[in-house]
């Protein structure tokens, strides 16, 4: 702003109106000076939008919604956790079981492991032990369905660990209701064949019916026909991933482990657990094994967690 000088004469006229005429272009000149300011820095653009001075209270910045999502699941993972703790006293576990990370947001590609292929398998479901993946995670898996205990549908849930169940309708028809709750909990239920009769024995139409038979028991009983089977015994040929996939199966989950009330068997040579792997067990009571399901998963959890593992949800990876 350029100030004009005025010359005597008109001085004394101009002198009161020039002092309050300046005093608001003066004034004005500063208001627009600040606005501009970013933070107090005095280079600003004229019309930017005032900012607060360094040190002066007012509204957080709204979060961005990744770092907002990343907050509310590590809020949600603290609140289970100490659920968790509760829990885990309360059903005797040597310790609180481990948090699963985030599941990812595309599930990984899997193949057959290899040893595991038949002859001209493209195009045929994966059959597999473990899902590829870095994460210290392993999935639970329980197959067949005789015992039917209430109290392990309590200390799943309020232990919050994820499992999955391969069912076969020859031990489960006596109670439906047993594993409809199981779904309600969030419990998948898979086919495990109507009868846990050894596959490769079969014909291509046996097999079919076995196969294709439980998908549409299941899906009467369950409202959906399974993606996911395991062929009893873990035995199988061509005929069996050809009948699967016919009738909507996408993958065969098999195992790296199996848990025992009092023991853990190991597949693989070095007897641990790994990034992935798949932990089979058994809706069996104390007539067939030398504990409650309690126990198993006492048991299991206790190996699961020594070795500094959580137990993820199988449906989120495959």
């Amino acid at each position: 702003m350029q100030l004009v000088r005025q010359n005597e004469k008109s001085a004394g006229n101009w002198h009161r109106s020039g002092v309050v005429v300046l005093a608001a272009l003066l004034a004005a000149a500063v208001a627009s000076g600040c606005a501009a300011e970013p933070d107090g820095g005095g280079t600003g653009a004229a019309g930017a939008p005032a900012k607060p001075a360094a040190g002066r209270s007012g509204e957080a910045a709204p979060q961005a919604g990744p770092a907002r999502a990343r907050d509310t699941y590590a809020e949600t993972v603290r609140k289970k956790q100490a659920a968790r703790a509760v829990a885990a006293k309360k059903w005797g576990l040597a310790k609180t079981p481990l948090a699963a990370p985030e599941p990812p947001k595309t599930k990984p590609l899997i193949t057959t492991r290899k040893g595991f292929e038949v002859r001209n398998d493209k195009g045929l479901p994966p059959v597999f032990t473990t899902v590829p993946t870095k994460e210290k995670i392993v999935f639970l898996t329980m197959d067949d369905g005789a015992e039917k205990d209430p109290e392990l549908l309590r200390m799943m849930t309020e232990l919050s660990l994820p499992y999955s169940a391969f069912v076969s309708d020859y031990v489960i028809n006596d109670d439906y209701g047993y594993f409809k709750e199981m779904q309600r909990r969030g419990v998948t239920i898979s086919n495990h064949t109507l009868n846990h009769r050894y596959l490769p024995g079969l014909s291509y139409a046996e097999q079919k019916r076995e196969i294709c038979g439980q998908q549409e028991k299941i899906l009467k009983n369950y409202g959906k026909r399974p993606t996911l089977f395991r062929p009893p015994y873990g035995n199988y040929n061509r005929d069996t991933l050809v009948v699967a996939k016919s009738c909507g199966i996408t993958a065969v989950p098999l195992w790296s482990a199996e848990a025992f009330p009092d023991r853990m068997e190991w597949r693989e040579w070095d007897q641990d657990l790994h990034p992935g792997d798949i932990v089979l067990t058994h809706f069996r009571g104390k007539d067939d094994w030398k504990g409650s399901m309690p126990d198993m998963i006492r048991r299991v959890m206790k190996t699961i967690t020594d070795k500094g593992y959580a137990v993820a949800k199988l449906e989120d990876y495959v």
